[in-house]
């Protein structure tokens, strides 16, 4: 709690003036009694209506001045809470954005979105009522036993061991609740998931006709959300009924007291009544406390989840190494491993070097490692063993945003914006409209852009969904392109693409962009035809590496691949 606490720091003399003004109305309200008792005590038997009238108004500004202090503090917790939980939303979001793809995986992505939404409403929720009813109830409680006690110790006596046993009761539930709303909200996360999935495959789902399947799959994972939530709510349910029947136990005993020392006269009736108000408004403070820790375990549970991530560690951070070769290859591995669950290996053993301005293809059956030896390569990922190069330097010594600059890429499942088409090439880069146009003519693009009603600025429908399948790729393969990388990835890049506009395609690049480092993920054999390295992948291992007309002659594999492909020809 101590990193989350330290959002309150810069509103510390906000909370201090707040603290004041709720300390004020405690006074007020706490004083109203004793008016109350003055009057039936004093003014009433002698009957002085002046004093009544004085004594009477008097209670009314306490009042409207105990009220108006209330709402001026609880506007200002409002203030300060919501500020707070903006900027905590704030560097949540922005240290998401800054994980490694390895934790990135140990989170989960819908952990994330629940943390930035579910947790952070929980802990908003926690410090504006903490603010309002965590000083104002524990001052009115302290505050009415302090005068209770000046009244009547016996009385007050009682009062006392009833607020105690409270307490203690409160405490043992919210003892219980806490671990248990951390499982609700890990149960949350679950549903965000499915939601996710089902509203990026919803084609898909409609397709295969799994609604059924993913409705039902729904129904579990809100129902397992529900029980969690239920439980939990069970438990800190039992705070209020607790609370109301030790405290009305408490009335009965205060009354029967109260009773018998007025009977015995060693009590005024005005002090039983004033008594009788502080014990209610113990007993409201009280009741709002035990509300209070509902959303105190709620939001000590969601600040835990926060500061997981918060305080993560570095995932990969910059080393100054030795290892550097300015006059080196562009992009090169030397016996690099990998593993994704630190069982067995998903890449093993892989070295190869290309030099810039050359290009390089992968090739090899679904989940033969060729994405993962890219991820290395971007340092999605740190490999187990081995060293990676890029631009002559070990990636670990470079910048994330010194080598994430150098790199255009486009994977195998990425998402256009429901903006522009000009936003969707830009990506929030603010590139010039002319660096927009040069990308998408490269990419193959311009001319159905052009044919849109609007050109570049044309909206596209949420994942670009009134685009085909074919110009969806060419719009991230432009937008790849439109920033001008050193280094640029193509993951199956053109899957979508017919061979003719594929074969454009390559040949642009190579035309409008003479300079760049391309690395081309393919099953086709003939996009990587006139790659300068080809690899060949099988179960994470690079079987063999060559020049097309190299591995015709050297990897069956290889050649098997373009007598189905092509034919055989070279």
């Amino acid at each position: 709690m101590k990193t989350i606490l330290s959002y309150l720091r810069p509103h510390a003399p906000r909370v201090a003036v707040g603290v004041t003004i709720k300390f004020t109305a405690a006074v007020l309200e706490l004083l109203l009694p004793l008016l109350l008792a003055h009057i039936i005590d004093d003014c009433v038997p002698t009957r002085d209506l002046a004093a009544i009238r004085q004594a009477g108004g008097l209670m009314l500004l306490m009042a409207f001045g105990a009220a108006f202090c209330n709402i001026t503090a609880n506007r200002m917790a409002a203030w300060v809470s919501m500020d707070m939980t903006r900027q905590l939303r704030h560097d949540l979001y922005r240290r998401t954005l800054t994980l490694s793809q390895a934790q990135m995986d140990r989170f989960s992505v819908s952990s994330l979105v629940s943390r930035l939404t579910n947790d952070t409403y929980n802990v908003h929720q926690m410090f504006d009522k903490i603010q309002r009813g965590g000083i104002r109830a524990p001052m009115l409680v302290l505050g009415g036993l302090t005068l209770t006690f000046f009244q009547a110790p016996p009385l007050a006596l009682v009062q006392l061991a009833v607020c105690s046993a409270t307490f203690f009761a409160i405490w043992l539930v919210t003892r219980q609740g806490i671990p248990r709303y951390t499982k609700a909200q890990e149960a949350v996360d679950t549903v965000v998931r499915i939601i996710r999935e089902n509203a990026s495959g919803v084609r898909v789902i409609k397709a295969l006709a799994c609604q059924n399947r993913e409705r039902a799959r729904f129904t579990a994972a809100s129902c397992s959300a529900r029980q969690t939530e239920e439980t939990a709510g069970c438990v800190m349910a039992a705070a209020n009924p607790l609370s109301d029947f030790l405290l009305n136990l408490g009335l009965v005993l205060v009354v029967l007291a109260g009773a018998l020392l007025v009977n015995h006269g060693r009590m005024a009736s005005g002090q039983i009544v004033a008594f009788l108000s502080y014990f209610t408004l113990i007993q409201t403070a009280t009741l709002g406390l035990a509300k209070l820790f509902v959303k105190f375990s709620k939001g000590v549970a969601s600040a835990r989840r926060i500061e997981e991530v918060l305080l993560s560690p570095e995932g990969q951070p910059v080393r100054c190494l030795p290892e550097e070769r300015p006059d080196g290859p562009e992009l090169g591995m030397e016996d690099v491993s990998f593993s994704y669950l630190g069982v067995e290996k998903d890449l093993d053993g892989a070295s190869f070097y290309l030099n810039k301005g050359e290009t390089l293809g992968i090739l090899g059956p679904t989940g033969s490692g060729k994405s993962t030896l890219v991820s290395l390569l971007l340092r999605l990922y740190d490999a187990g063993q081995g060293l990676v190069w890029v631009g002559g330097q070990n990636v670990t010594a470079l910048s994330r945003e010194d080598l994430r600059g150098r790199f255009g890429a486009v994977f195998q499942s990425e998402a256009l914006l429901n903006d522009s088409v000009y936003e969707n090439i830009s990506f929030l880069r603010d590139l010039p409209r002319e660096d927009v146009i040069a990308a998408a003519k490269t990419a193959q693009a311009w001319d159905f852009i052009q044919a849109m009603p609007q050109g570049l600025d044309a909206r596209l429908d949420i994942r670009g969904a009134n685009l085909s399948g074919g110009q969806r790729q060419r719009l991230l393969i432009a937008r790849a392109l439109a920033a001008r990388p050193d280094i640029l990835v193509l993951d199956s890049a053109d899957s979508a693409l017919d061979y003719r506009t594929a074969a454009a395609l390559h040949a642009a690049i190579r035309r409008d962009c003479p300079g760049v480092t391309l690395v081309v993920i393919s099953e086709r054999v003939a996009s990587l035809r006139d790659a300068d390295r080809i690899l060949v992948l099988e179960d994470g291992v690079i079987t063999a590496q060559g020049r097309h007309d190299e591995l015709l002659e050297g990897c069956r594999r290889y050649r098997r691949m373009a007598e189905l492909q092509m034919g055989g020809l070279k």
